[in-house]
């Protein structure tokens, strides 16, 4: 156990390392958070009418983060694992003697921090509404932290898609399509349809699996621990599923 855990950190610092720097060194990761802040901002201020609410608060801006992480995070997860496959790096890297469960922490991990990034260069809106008036800043904290875990929970689902599938594009548009299931979940219109046609029981357990039912709670300023767990029960089950897959590949390539 102890030489696993030592093979894994070990693994998940040399694949973190390399991955922060590719982001990095390409038009990648300043590309995603250029884009993506552009988007968070128009949607908040001017599709959301902030200003005309008269409310100083952050409501709008963490309101789209689930369905714009849906859109974005995938693109920043697609190349994890595919494009290994796409370079001609991928026979190498499985013939590492390396844990592979190391490998994908630490993917993880690197596009992970990018979104943190990207997070941390939105704080001057918090400085603003503070100008503005006096917000709950406690569950504009407790947003934020959930918003964190959350871009996680997106990431590791893109990352285990991009380990199953050789095609940036199409690990994206599955990582899409799966991101859309654990987002939509959650919203009225699907929660209406499944309700009506499975009845309000089914709709209530579909509900408890999506991404904006966990997300709202801290929305309201309380960290529901169900909540928490959920976001890292979802982590945890696509990191094993990434293993799992990249697993599989090795196995395959010897």
């Amino acid at each position: 156990m102890s030489q696993w855990f030592k093979d894994t950190l070990t693994g998940a610092h040399a694949s973190y390392a390399r991955e922060l720097r590719a982001y990095f060194a390409t038009p990648l990761a300043y590309v995603f958070i250029a884009i993506f802040l552009m988007m968070l901002g128009f949607f908040t201020w001017e599709a959301s009418r902030f200003f005309d609410t008269g409310a100083a608060d952050l409501e709008p801006f963490f309101y789209w983060h689930p369905w714009l992480y849906m859109i974005f995070l995938p693109a920043l997860s697609m190349r994890l694992w595919s494009d290994e496959a796409a370079s001609g790096t991928s026979e190498l890297l499985m013939s590492l003697p390396v844990s592979i469960t190391g490998l994908a922490i630490g993917k993880l991990l690197a596009a992970w921090t990018v979104a943190l990034v990207t997070l941390l260069l939105t704080f001057p809106m918090w400085l603003t509404v503070n100008y503005l008036g006096a917000p709950d800043n406690t569950a504009i904290f407790l947003s934020y932290f959930m918003s964190l875990i959350m871009a996680g929970a997106y990431l590791a689902i893109g990352a285990a898609v991009s380990s199953l599938v050789s095609s940036q594009v199409l690990a994206y548009v599955v990582g899409v399509v799966a991101a859309f299931i654990f987002t939509a979940a959650g919203w009225p219109m699907v929660l209406g349809a499944v309700s009506n046609a499975l009845g309000t029981g089914i709709g209530e357990v579909v509900a408890t699996f999506s991404f904006l039912t966990h997300f709202e709670t801290a929305e309201r300023g309380v960290l529901e621990l169900r909540s928490l767990l959920y976001f890292i029960g979802v982590i945890a089950l696509w990191i094993a599923l990434n293993v799992l897959w990249v697993s599989q590949r090795r196995s395959g390539a010897r």
